[in-house]
């Protein structure tokens, strides 16, 4: 049995410090952080544990801000025979208010900086530590731990003064995650991301099992528009479809960069999703029956170790509704994909020239959190992050500084990236075309050209190891 509040009859405190609370945020780390640190334990031959607090928000201390100066009262719960005029002061959060998980957060936060532990990069909710000369990755998702280290014996003794100051469990090596499957084979040096099971049960749910498999994500070729939409579709239809598109997107946030361009399409018509948008919809599933136990791979490779790189695209005026152009961009460590996107373009670009640049921006922005992740885990590049571009102009206007009528237009962004560059933070590198592994986050490809890209993302098939190297070279397949 479980007391809990209800947090629905609390209340944010206004400007004269009227309510209950201050604030109720806690932060989580991103999927691309968790991801990091698997690849950084392949590469480095490191152990990767799994922590599991029990009861963790109970383990919390109240904030100064909740309650009455501090002090938050409750009644006694219906059915219990108390007298009325009786409340009781709580000395934990309890669960269902608002708070509970930031005052959870706090009081974790402050043991482990207590420990020596540090803020990692612009996240709130991963930590490095260097005890007895070994580094020890910490990542938390609310009471979900991750924390690795080379070194077993290090690693045991931070576990077990984690458990010793707050209640829980030890799951052993982490094989489990957040819904992820992971398999380590440490003495090989590779490490898999998955979530076979996950994938399985969306199948099932949407009776999909049983279907003929499909070779590529969407029709090669198709696009969806707007005048395929059902202004009032059925509810059991509507239903269905934001189902299937908010499973989609669990998959494609955490371990499935290979069907990121269709859920983004998907997702542009969940208001008012039509028959072709279902149908779309039930062709990722039939893609998805056929490699739902697809998984990531992170591999050590000593000439690229914990070296981050990768591909930028964009495909010009793509959205037949807003001829917005599409953004898609995908980041490797350890021969595996640690963050990608694809989305619609905020702004309407007037070229390919200016699309791909504000592809190399986005994609210039999560190469500066990624590397600031990489340099507080003592692991900080020595050299500007080589991102590949299939668009020469774009890659001419970041490094060259004339300013012409015909770029004036995308001088903000060119601003930005030419930064990067000149901080050698980025480097825009030529490829061509037929190479951009991006490319299948932009487009639905035929099926040869998809495989061949898909398994290059997620680390099945690698990626010429001597392009990657400082030294000027061909590009090979």
């Amino acid at each position: 049995m479980r007391l809990v509040v209800q947090g629905q009859h609390m209340h944010r405190k206004d400007e004269q410090g009227r309510g209950d609370f201050e604030d109720a945020f806690s932060p989580v780390p991103h999927a691309s952080g968790f991801r990091m640190i698997l690849a950084l334990a392949t590469q480095n031959n490191m152990h990767c544990d799994h922590v599991d607090i029990s009861q963790a928000f109970v383990q919390g201390d109240l904030l100064p801000g909740d309650g009455y100066n501090g002090k938050v009262y409750i009644s006694a719960p219906p059915g219990y025979d108390e007298d009325p005029n009786y409340v009781y002061q709580l000395r934990r959060p309890l669960y269902g208010m608002p708070s509970a998980a930031r005052a959870w957060h706090h009081t974790m936060s402050a043991y482990l900086k207590s420990q020596g532990c540090k803020l990692v990069g612009f996240e709130r909710s991963m930590w490095t530590v260097v005890k007895e000369g070994h580094v020890i990755l910490i990542t938390a998702h609310i009471d979900d731990f991750i924390i690795a280290c080379a070194d077993r014996t290090v690693l045991d003794e931070f576990r077990t003064a984690l458990l010793q100051r707050f209640e829980g469990t030890y799951e052993g090596e982490v094989h489990t995650y957040l819904g992820c499957e992971i398999m380590r084979e440490l003495e090989a040096g590779k490490t898999l991301l998955s979530q076979k099971h996950y994938a399985e049960d969306v199948l099932r749910t949407y009776d999909y099992w049983d279907c003929i498999p499909a070779l590529t994500p969407m029709t090669p070729g198709s696009r969806l528009t707007k005048e395929q939409c059902d202004p009032n579709p059925e509810p059991a239809f509507h239903r269905r479809y934001r189902g299937i598109v908010g499973s989609l997107g669990y998959l494609v946030n955490m371990t499935r960069p290979d069907l990121a361009w269709s859920y983004s399409e998907l997702s542009k018509y969940v208001q008012n999703p039509g028959k072709a948008h279902m149908d779309a919809a039930h062709h990722v599933l039939r893609y998805l029956r056929g490699t739902y136990d697809q998984a990531i791979v992170y591999e050590r490779i000593d000439v690229l170790a914990n070296t981050l790189w990768g591909w930028v695209d964009s495909d010009w005026a793509a959205d037949l509704d807003s001829r917005r152009s599409h953004t898609d961009y995908i980041l490797m460590l350890s021969s595996g994909a640690v963050s990608w996107k694809s989305r619609r373009q905020d702004c309407v670009s007037l070229s390919t020239a200016e699309a791909e640049y504000v592809a190399a921006s986005q994609c210039g922005q999560e190469v500066v959190y990624l590397r600031e992740i990489l340099g507080d885990f003592g692991f900080s590049p020595t050299g500007p992050t080589r991102v590949y571009e299939d668009n020469l102009a774009c890659v001419a206007m970041s490094e060259n500084p004339v300013r012409r009528k015909y770029s004036r237009h995308i001088d903000i962004r060119r601003y930005f990236v030419r930064d990067l560059v000149s901080m050698q933070v980025l480097k825009l590198v030529p490829l061509r075309t037929n190479l951009m592994v991006a490319d299948a986050l932009t487009k639905s490809l035929p099926a040869p050209a998809h495989a061949k890209h898909r398994d290059v993302m997620i680390g099945r098939v690698p990626f010429c190891v001597r392009t990657l190297r400082p030294a000027t070279c061909v590009v090979g397949g």
